[in-house]
């Protein structure tokens, strides 16, 4: 017999992929921060043959938690660029990994003594984990977030990343310049406009959604994954097939086995559509 989903979806063809990982800002979510009816309905007929959705995202889980439980999402959520796994139905952080303060420092010194001054914030440790943002850092997006005029006062607790911004250098630029200054004590990527964060070497969103794969039982080589920034680019690597939406970061559009769409034209649904074939 047929699996068949809860909205009515028989699946008469073998499952192609046991994991799609999707990007959230982007690439699962359209511009208006919501997921389209057509694309609730593509995860759902994927995952009526047994896949398994996972969303891999460079928000915090703090940052992450309000928009999936406004869209009804209550599966694992690799949050923080691969620092967090977070169950999303249980409302419970299972991972969490820090960026050493004191390093971040160091990075943060010998980055400065190439460019000059730079703009911080900071993301703390925790579900409930605030960020912090020294004078003149700007967010692309309206957040919760806490304005601190001492630049001590950033460094008083753990933290799981450090955000960069500088006054005249692109985020391409001041990427480039961090990862070659300071790439052999942290990692450096560039996860969307105005957000080049400074990591715990090593760590990035494929090695959070190896965890997360590994409690569920699949494997990267029946994985394929969706995004739109270099930050995603780990993540490409990782799985077996790689989707870079229509408007991606070039590094994403050549690194990428297959370009799909935009996020506000459906593209994870065009591609999952293709793949999970399904009559009512």
């Amino acid at each position: 017999m047929s699996p068949t989903d809860s909205l009515g979806f028989t699946s008469h063809q073998p499952r192609p992929y046991d994991l799609i990982a999707t990007d959230l800002d982007g690439t699962l979510l359209r511009s208006d921060h919501t997921v389209s009816e057509r694309t609730q309905r593509a995860l759902a007929a994927a995952r009526a043959p047994g896949a398994v959705h996972i969303v891999v995202t460079g928000r915090s889980a703090a940052w992450t938690r309000p928009t999936l439980d406004a869209i009804g999402y209550t599966g694992l959520a690799v949050c923080g660029q691969g620092g967090q796994v977070y169950d999303a139905g249980a409302h419970r952080l299972l991972t969490s990994i820090t960026l050493d303060r004191q390093l971040a420092q160091v990075a943060l010194g010998k980055i400065e003594a190439e460019t000059g001054p730079l703009f911080l914030a900071v993301s703390r440790e925790g579900l409930d984990g605030e960020v912090l943002c020294g004078s003149g850092y700007r967010l692309p997006e309206d957040g919760d977030i806490v304005r601190v005029d001492d630049p001590a006062e950033l460094w008083t607790e753990p933290i799981t990343r450090m955000f960069l911004q500088h006054a005249a250098l692109s985020d391409d630029e001041l990427t480039g310049i961090a990862q070659a200054i300071a790439g052999q004590l942290v990692d450096v990527v560039l996860a969307g406009p105005g957000f080049v964060e400074v990591l715990p070497l090593g760590m990035s969103k494929a090695t959070g959604l190896a965890l997360a794969a590994a409690r569920l039982g699949v494997r990267k080589d029946r994985a394929i994954a969706f995004g739109d920034m270099p930050n995603d680019l780990p993540m490409f690597a990782w799985a077996a097939h790689s989707v870079a939406m229509a408007d991606a970061h070039p590094e994403l559009l050549q690194a990428a086995d297959e370009i799909t769409l935009g996020n506000d034209a459906d593209g994870v649904a065009v591609v999952l559509e293709r793949l999970f074939p399904q009559t009512r």
